[in-house]
């Protein structure tokens, strides 16, 4: 795998230097460029002698998501100067803010249906992906997935997994071939080891539900209190260029509901190491009978934040709950 990666980013570096050799030859701002030309050289000659991905400082590894993001980097995290760092925070209190500005508005109601959501990144920006596009008499668009790699590498791949998707969306292509034509892209435009787990489905306006599972957490349909984990599931996004989907359709009563989290929910620890587990979020949901969305998802929430009590977060945590809606006086909170 390494020695893929290392081809793969070879060939990024002749791309930029190529490009570079072209922007020279029409650009008056020469000593800048020559001076790119020369970093990209550098890179190319450290793959050559084995040095590439090596702090020049203390020799030890460079953190893969860096390189991934800047396969120019020359020292690891540990090693960078005071202007470095600050260079660096500024570009990852940007990268949050723009993530921020990606995610959907909270307490979306539409034709029945009623969605909410918990994002919560274990550090400044996040790899989870959460989308929910409202695309008329169409339905209700939803995503929620977790992509291979933290740190701003992440968060680079979950903005362009949201990208991609709105666009594939707004062309109205069904279900499995919209996930078909994401993976063959999200294949094509990143490094081998970067994919993405994803659950997509389609909430319509007459209580029916698309939905197709990429190798993320089985999600969990609840029904007159009944809890089913919904176990069929595809590769990852974006492991190859050909992969096929399968969609499963379900139907909602007022009432049901869809429940659906990133591994840094089942996954999370307390600070004796056990482990949350989702038999531990079912029981919670169990508990809670007729789905309400935002009941639901603070419920969840709170159990898991007063299960982890002190414990470092490990993951970025994302709830996600789509419900049918009762009449407004059936509704019952239960905090």
């Amino acid at each position: 795998m390494e020695a893929t990666l290392n081809t793969f980013m070879r060939q990024q570096l002749l791309d930029r230097r190529h490009r570079l050799e072209h922007a020279a030859g029409h650009s008056d701002a020469h000593s800048h460029l020559h001076s790119l030309l020369k970093e990209v050289d550098g890179a190319l000659a450290r793959m050559e002698d084995g040095s590439f991905g090596i702090c020049e400082s203390c020799h030890e590894s460079i953190e893969p998501d860096r390189l991934m993001c800047d396969p120019l980097v020359r020292i690891c995290l540990d090693h960078l100067t005071g202007q470095e760092r600050d260079a660096l925070e500024r570009d990852l209190q940007l990268a949050a803010e723009v993530q921020r500005g990606l995610l959907p508005r909270q307490g979306l109601e539409r034709d029945g249906w009623h969605i909410c959501y918990h994002y919560e990144p274990a550090g400044l920006v996040s790899g989870d992906y959460c989308d929910v596009i409202d695309a008329g008499e169409a339905g209700l668009y939803f995503t929620v997935g977790d992509v291979s790699g933290k740190g701003m590498a992440g968060s680079m791949l979950m903005a362009h997994l949201h990208a991609m998707f709105r666009t594939l969306i707004s062309v109205r292509l069904p279900l499995a071939e919209m996930l078909k034509h994401a993976s063959r892209v999200f294949s094509e435009s990143t490094l081998p080891s970067q994919y993405a787990t994803l659950v997509c489905g389609r909430a319509k306006p007459d209580g029916v539900v698309e939905i197709c599972n990429a190798g993320h957490p089985p999600p969990l349909l609840v029904s007159r209190g009944n809890i089913t984990c919904l176990e069929q599931s595809d590769l990852p996004v974006g492991l190859f260029a050909s992969e096929e989907f399968s969609v499963s359709e379900l139907r909602f009563e007022p009432g049901d509901g869809l429940v659906i989290y990133s591994d840094g929910v089942s996954e999370a620890m307390d600070p004796d190491g056990v482990e949350y587990s989702t038999d531990r979020l079912q029981d919670l949901i169990r508990g809670h009978g007729p789905v309400n969305a935002p009941a639901l998802v603070a419920a969840c929430r709170d159990d898991l934040t007063a299960f982890r009590a002190h414990a470092r977060k490990m993951d970025d945590v994302t709830l996600f709950v789509l419900g049918r809606q009762l009449p407004a006086r059936e509704f019952v909170y239960m905090a």
